[in-house]
C-alpha cells in the first residue's frame, strides 16, 4: 500500500508542478469544474421545481378532500349520526395534519430553490470571471509568442547569447582558461 501511496503522491506533485508551470491549463480545469457544478445546480433546480409542483398538487388534492370530509361531518350531524360525524372528524383532522406536512415540505423546497438559484448564480458569475481571466492569459501568451518570435528574427545569434545570463560555451572556456592559468602558475612556482 505504501508504494501505491508514494506513487500517487508523486503523480499529484508532478501534476501540481505541471499546472503551476502552465496556469492556463489550471484555469481551464477550474472552468470545467465550474461548468460541471453549474450543470449540477441546474439539474438540482429542475428536480426541486418538480418536487414543488408535486407538493402543490398534493396540497390541492388534500384541501379538496378536507372540504369533502368537512361537508360529510356537517351532513352526519344534521342527520343525527354522531358515529359517522365523529369518524368524519377524525378523517378531516388526519387530512389537515397531512396538508400541514405537505405545506411544511413545500416551504422547505421553496427555500432550497432559492438557495440553489443563489448558488447557481454565484457559480455562473465565477465562471464568467474565470473565462475573462482565461481570455486575458491567452492574450498574454499570444503576445509573448509573437514578441519572442519577432525578437528571434530580429536578433543575431550572438545577441541571444549576450542576453542570456549564462552562456554554457563561454562558461566552459573560462573554466578551461582558468585551469590553464593555474597549471602555468604551478609550473612556474615549481621551478
Amino acid at each position: 500500500m505504501g508504494l501505491f501511496e508514494d506513487f500517487s503522491r508523486f503523480l499529484e506533485t508532478r501534476l501540481d508542478e505541471f499546472l503551476k508551470a502552465n496556469p492556463h491549463l489550471e484555469l481551464m480545469g477550474l472552468e470545467d469544474q465550474l461548468r460541471g457544478q453549474e450543470q449540477d445546480a441546474i439539474r438540482l433546480l429542475g428536480d426541486l421545481k418538480r418536487r414543488e409542483k408535486q407538493l402543490e398538487d398534493s396540497i390541492l388534492t388534500t384541501a379538496q378532500d378536507i372540504q369533502r370530509w368537512h361537508g360529510r361531518v356537517d351532513k352526519a350531524r344534521a342527520a343525527n349520526r354522531p358515529d359517522l360525524a365523529q369518524a368524519a372528524e377524525v378523517r378531516e383532522a388526519t387530512l389537515l395534519r397531512q396538508g400541514n406536512q405537505y405545506w411544511g415540505q413545500m416551504q422547505g423546497v421553496k427555500e432550497q430553490i432559492q438557495q440553489t438559484r443563489a448558488l447557481q448564480q454565484q457559480i455562473h458569475d465565477r465562471r464568467r470571471e474565470l473565462k475573462a481571466k482565461i481570455a486575458q492569459v491567452d492574450a498574454q501568451r499570444a503576445a509573448q509568442r509573437t514578441t519572442s518570435w519577432d525578437r528571434g528574427w530580429q536578433q543575431s545569434p550572438f545577441e541571444v547569447f549576450n542576453q542570456s545570463q549564462v552562456d554554457p560555451l563561454e562558461e566552459s572556456f573560462q573554466r578551461w582558461e582558468t585551469d590553464q592559468e593555474l597549471e602555468d602558475l604551478k609550473r612556474k612556482m615549481g621551478k
